[in-house]
């Protein structure tokens, strides 16, 4: 899945071709849940670490899909999705608007973009989105692409719960799920 590197290839010609690298744009910042590491490309972000997954893993990861020489840090490329993230996580945004490059297996990007339509506030079972990317029967395998999430919040995979409505599987932790559905209201006390 790694994305193509700068460089020369041969082309189907024979002949030598140069492909560009797509620059990858890293951040971090303090939010009320803890310290968030944020990288984008050209096409959007790629790629958000929630407390619980440090600086070398998140790292580890744009590595394994871009290469280590692709990675740059620039905050102001990130600045408007720290923006949001932080109206977010105050309370004052309920839908995001900046543009995404979900990096994933064909079915996992389905996956996403199906949990991506789940509203502001409220939930739905790991069955019932199995049912709506039409794998009824696949409640493990959407479980798998929804830990594989690499936009958590964005892609509000904290708004999937267990068949029996509880809190199950996110990898910040439930504590950070739990205040993530309380800030939105799905959750009372």
């Amino acid at each position: 899945m790694k994305r193509v590197k700068e460089g020369h290839e041969k082309g189907t010609s024979g002949k030598i071709e140069t492909v560009s690298v797509p620059r990858i744009y890293c951040t971090s910042f303090d939010s009320r849940i803890g310290h968030i590491y944020v990288a984008s490309t050209d096409q959007g972000v790629c790629k958000i670490s929630i407390p619980r997954e440090n600086r070398r893993d998140f790292f580890r990861w744009l590595e394994q899909q871009f290469g280590a020489e692709a990675v740059t840090d620039n905050k102001s490329r990130n600045r408007e999705m720290i923006d949001q993230l932080t109206r977010y996580f105050n309370g004052k945004l309920a839908k995001f608007s900046c543009p995404t490059d979900l990096l994933g297996t064909p079915f996992q990007v389905r996956v996403w973009k199906e949990l991506g339509k789940v509203p502001y506030g409220s939930t739905m079972t790991y069955g019932q989105l199995a049912k709506r990317v039409g794998v009824p029967k696949g409640f493990q395998a959407v479980g798998r692409a929804v830990a594989a999430n690499p936009v958590p919040v964005i892609v509000p995979c904290h708004r999937v719960l267990g068949s029996d409505g509880s809190l199950v599987g996110y990898a910040a932790g439930i504590k950070t799920k739990e205040f993530l559905l309380r800030l939105e209201g799905a959750i009372l006390l």
